[in-house]
């Protein structure tokens, strides 16, 4: 084999050493396993396996040699925590992406000046399965970055109040509220759930998200979004946003459990997702809420997370 060759399949330290510069130091990690969901094709939905991550910091000389103080340094738990709370925030389909936010995360640290990234999987063949990825403070501006997001009024609507005479008064005084509103709707009522388990699941999301599309025909102003990023631009720039709950849901690191026919339960896990400044139930499944609920001030509790 070639250096080259013999540099791509070696370990990141060996690569950093290699195509380094001036002398830097480094810290690594290695071997580092970590089981979850991820992957783009179906078999891999539901399924646990193990990720292999290596990880090579190159970092700002520092004084924690000689003070031995572990605030001085950039620290191996600081790596590991990285994985950790990118694989957190949902679930993802490609080990690229993944890779590229722990990248992204890591050179947020003031002593990181470059990161070399391996993931492998170790249970989708009889070999490892992986890419590698290298980023530089210098020429790669981090754009996965914690980012203030608003903090939104989940509304939930039940059916009941999608067929209420005083829904457009209510949308009119959602829309003019001042704080970020994203409504959440239960399962078309046309559409019975008879099936158990996976099946039952997506049937109930699929029901749900009908009556949000239904929703939006009738009134232009509630937007149907999925994702994240569609619910965060929303929030942000003031749009009556209805969460179509499928995408959140099915990728989420921990698939809620909750009875589609009382889809009150999934708009509570929601707003603790967003962490929502609260939770307001229109003609909701508990026996002490009704249609009238809403006609409370947005600004005012009505049902506090």
């Amino acid at each position: 084999m070639s250096d080259d060759v013999c540099l791509a399949f070696g370990h990141p330290e060996e690569r950093s050493k290699a195509i380094s510069g001036p002398l830097v130091d480094r810290i690594s990690l290695r071997d580092h396993i970590v089981e979850a969901e991820i992957g783009a094709f179906q078999v891999e939905r539901g399924v646990q396996q193990r990720m292999s991550f290596n990880v090579v910091v190159e970092v700002r000389p520092s004084s924690g040699a000689d003070t031995d103080d572990v605030d001085d340094i950039l620290s191996y738990d600081r790596v590991t925590e990285a994985i950790a709370a990118e694989m957190a925030v949902e679930r993802l389909n490609l080990l690229e992406t993944l890779a590229e936010r722990v990248a992204d995360r890591i050179l947020l640290e003031p002593q990181a000046l470059r990161v070399f990234v391996r993931i492998e999987k170790l249970d989708r063949g009889p070999g490892k399965l992986g890419v590698e990825i290298v980023r530089s403070r210098q020429d790669h501006a981090p754009v996965h970055v914690a980012t203030e997001v608003p903090s939104p009024v989940v509304v939930y609507l039940s059916n009941a109040a999608l067929c209420s005479d005083n829904l457009g008064a209510w949308l009119d005084q959602l829309a003019a509220a001042s704080k970020p509103v994203v409504l959440s709707l239960g399962m078309a009522s046309s559409v019975p759930v008879d099936e158990s388990g996976s099946v039952g699941l997506r049937v109930g999301l699929l029901s749900m998200e009908q009556n949000a599309w239904l929703l939006a025909a009738r009134d232009p102003r509630c937007v149907v979004v999925g994702s994240k990023t569609e619910l965060d631009w929303g929030m942000k720039h003031g749009q009556l946003s209805v969460w179509a709950p499928s995408k959140l849901v099915l990728d989420s690191v921990e698939v809620p459990v909750f009875d589609p026919t009382h889809a009150q339960s999934l708009a509570a896990w929601f707003a603790a997702e967003m962490q929502a400044q609260k939770l307001i139930v229109v003609g909701g499944d508990a026996a002490n809420t009704s249609i009238e609920t809403v006609t409370s001030s947005v600004d005012d509790a009505v049902l506090p997370l």
